[in-house]
C-alpha cells in the first residue's frame, strides 16, 4: 500500500477516534458559555469564557448559591447565567430589599445571607412572596438592578437547567474554579 493511503487512514482514525471522545464530552460532560450582559457583575462579566458543569446534576440536585446556566423560559433559544436562590418547596419572599427563605428547617424565615458575592449595600427591589414547586428554583442575578430573573418571569422549572459554572477560563489572570457559597 503506498505510503500517501497509509498516511491517510492513520490520519483518519486519528480523527474518528478523537470526536469520538470529543463529542460526548462535549454534549454531555461539559460545555463553553460566553457570559453576555451586566445581570452577574461583579463576579462574571461581560466577554468572560466560563465552562459549564454539565454533569453534577445528573449525579444530585442543584444547591443554593450554585450559578447555573439555563434556557430562558420565555425563549429556549436564548441561554441565561443566574444564581440560585430558593429550592423546591421553599416559599421565597422579597420585603423591604431582603430575601427571605421558609423551609422546614426555617418555618419563621430566615433572610439570605448573600454578602459573600453581592456588593456592599445591594438591594434586591420588589415586593413578592412565592412557593416553589418540587420542580422549580428561585434564580437572581447578582447585580440585581440590571437583572431580569425570578422576580421578573417566576420560578425556573429544573428542565430548563444545563449546568453549573464550573470554571471561568478566560481571561486568563482571573481563571478560576467555582464551588457555591455555604450559607
Amino acid at each position: 500500500m503506498p505510503k500517501a493511503l497509509v498516511f491517510i487512514w492513520e490520519v483518519m482514525k486519528i480523527v474518528a477516534i478523537s470526536l469520538l471522545i470529543v463529542i460526548p464530552v462535549r454534549y454531555f460532560v461539559i460545555q463553553p458559555f460566553f457570559v453576555k450582559g451586566a445581570s452577574m457583575e461583579p463576579n462574571f462579566n461581560d466577554n468572560q469564557y466560563l465552562i459549564i458543569d454539565e454533569l453534577s446534576y445528573r449525579l444530585r440536585t442543584p444547591e443554593r448559591g450554585e450559578v447555573i446556566v439555563f434556557k430562558y423560559p420565555e425563549d429556549p433559544s436564548q441561554y441565561y447565567i443566574k444564581r440560585i436562590v430558593g429550592l423546591p418547596g421553599e416559599t421565597i419572599e422579597i420585603v423591604n430589599g431582603l430575601g427571605i427563605v421558609y423551609n422546614g428547617e426555617n418555618p419563621g424565615g430566615k433572610a439570605l445571607e448573600e454578602n459573600r458575592y453581592l456588593e456592599s449595600g445591594q438591594k434586591t427591589l420588589g415586593n413578592m412572596r412565592i412557593t416553589l414547586a418540587y420542580d422549580e428554583y428561585f434564580v437572581l442575578g447578582d447585580n440585581r438592578n440590571v437583572s431580569s430573573d425570578s422576580r421578573r418571569w417566576g420560578p425556573l422549572k429544573k428542565e430548563y437547567i444545563i449546568g453549573r459554572a464550573w470554571f471561568r477560563a478566560w481571561p486568563a489572570a482571573k481563571a478560576s474554579f467555582f464551588a457555591a457559597p455555604t450559607y
